[in-house]
């Protein structure tokens, strides 16, 4: 970013609410960040309740009227819900659908049964991938593990062989691809076109996922060699079910948002004139709020209706698939909280301000960011809302492109390592029977797979477009 181009952005900008200096900053910053990593890891304190507490402290130390402190934090928390809260609630709903309807069953019965020997793993990989693009990461963890497990029992195979794929599929999609929260959330801090980063992300997410799935997953083999954990798995959806979706026509639910999308991205390349009716027409059909509402109407007919579902039942389905979304919506919106009170304490200033003299380049140091705040608090969710709204202010002078890139390397950052302060670490861990070390040899290092390799391939990108 040039001088001028700071210059112009400190001109446009509120003043901040403190007067503190770089230095005074930097510790705010420190020490807000240090406060939310204690409270969330020795104290066990949920995500919301930290982050609220680390913003407020971090107004403090750097000297911001607490009355403007907490008009920043509630401003931040209302406008990053206003902006993504309503696509999540739209994802988990669709969710919800897919699973209790039996279609996510049928999209892995049909592939599974197309694949064998070496290409199980292969198969894992696609079947994840497929389903996590709708599903929350736990979510998916939940609905994918009784099926690896079963693969893995029946087929002879070893766990981490058919483990690993699936779980990288899942962490990639969650990480990278919109409609996720995270890459949602920064997307809107960045002020980023979401059909190029969708396009982009699909871009960067198909040799990060085959590296850090199935090839590393002959390597994971080989470190931790556990047999299949005897327990009881959960009934799957379309057990107690006399019929279920088709292939088709779940799949194409399934990625009905995400071509809605991609379509808009293309049509806006091609046409790029914002007074053109069949771009404005497709402005709105690819918006991600249309495109998320779209799926899940088509859902109610494609998945709903064949699986039996009355207006009752789809009702029940709709409740059950928002209800656990309000710790998510919570954290997210507490994160947007905490990233407008970076914002109006001039720590964004401070960033430009300082790293506009360095030879790091703004992706790199976006992702870095990231990584800190991921290792620090354990939460890709935080460590995304929490790094875009650091980094938000050196998107002002980049193009459309390197914007969406911005957005990625946050995505790829937030996924580096996660370790014992991670939920993620611990239900990986449990539902596969493994020691704390064995987690680490093979969970914690695909994800620090996934995050450089993806950030490697983003950083090469922004050399050539």
């Amino acid at each position: 970013m040039t001088r001028l181009s700071v210059e112009m952005l400190a001109a446009d900008a509120p003043p901040p609410i403190t007067s503190a200096g770089h230095a005074q900053l930097g510790i705010a910053v420190l020490v807000g960040i240090a406060v939310i990593v204690l409270l969330i890891t020795k104290y066990k304190l949920h995500a919301f309740l930290a982050l609220t507490i680390g913003s407020l402290t971090l107004a403090a130390v750097a000297g911001a009227p607490l009355d403007k402190a907490i008009t920043s934090f509630t401003t931040g928390l209302g406008s990053t819900v206003a902006g993504v809260g309503v696509l999540i609630a739209l994802g988990a709903i669709l969710g919800k659908l897919l699973a209790d309807s039996g279609g996510a069953d049928q999209i892995v019965d049909t592939i599974l049964a197309k694949a064998g020997g070496r290409a199980m793993p292969w198969a894992m990989v696609l079947i994840a991938s497929v389903i996590g693009l709708p599903l929350f990461f736990e979510v998916g963890i939940v609905l994918l593990i009784p099926v690896v497990l079963m693969v893995a029992k029946r087929g002879n195979y070893s766990v981490m062989r058919i483990g690993i794929p699936a779980l990288a599929g899942l962490s990639v999609m969650h990480g990278l691809i919109p409609p996720h929260p995270g890459p949602l959330v920064a997307i809107d801090a960045v002020k980023a076109n979401l059909g190029v980063t969708l396009a982009l992300g699909l871009l960067v997410a198909v040799p990060t996922v085959i590296i850090a799935g199935p090839l590393f997953s002959k390597v994971a083999a080989r470190w931790v060699d556990v047999p299949v954990p005897d327990r009881m798995l959960p009934q799957r959806a379309s057990d107690e079910l006399e019929r279920r979706p088709g292939f088709v026509a779940t799949l194409a639910t399934m990625l009905l948002p995400v071509v809605l999308m991609l379509v808009k991205a293309l049509v806006d390349i091609v046409i790029d004139d914002p007074e053109n009716t069949t771009q404005r027409i497709f402005d709105v059909v690819g918006s991600p709020l249309i495109a998320l509402l779209a799926a899940v109407l088509v859902g109610f007919f494609t998945l709903g209706r064949p699986a039996g579902f009355g207006r009752d039942r789809l009702q029940q389905t709709v409740e059950k698939g928002l209800m656990p979304i309000a710790g998510i919506l919570l954290i997210v919106g507490a994160g947007g909280g905490f990233k407008q009170t970076l914002i109006d304490s001039g720590v964004g200033q401070m960033i430009l301000d300082v790293s506009r003299d360095w030879s790091i380049p703004a992706l790199l140091l976006a992702w870095l960011i990231a990584v800190a705040i991921r290792l620090a608090t354990g939460s890709a969710t935080v460590a995304t809302v929490s790094a875009a709204g650091l980094v938000a202010p050196l998107a002002a002078d980049m193009s459309t492109t390197h914007t969406a890139l911005l957005v990625l390397a946050i995505g790829a950052g937030s996924l580096f390592f996660s370790h014992v302060n991670d939920a993620g670490f611990w239900l990986v861990k449990e539902y596969f029977g493994l020691t704390v070390g064995q987690t680490v040899k093979t969970w914690s290092v695909m994800e620090t797979i996934i995050s450089v390799v993806s950030g490697g391939l983003i950083l090469l990108l922004s050399l050539v477009i």
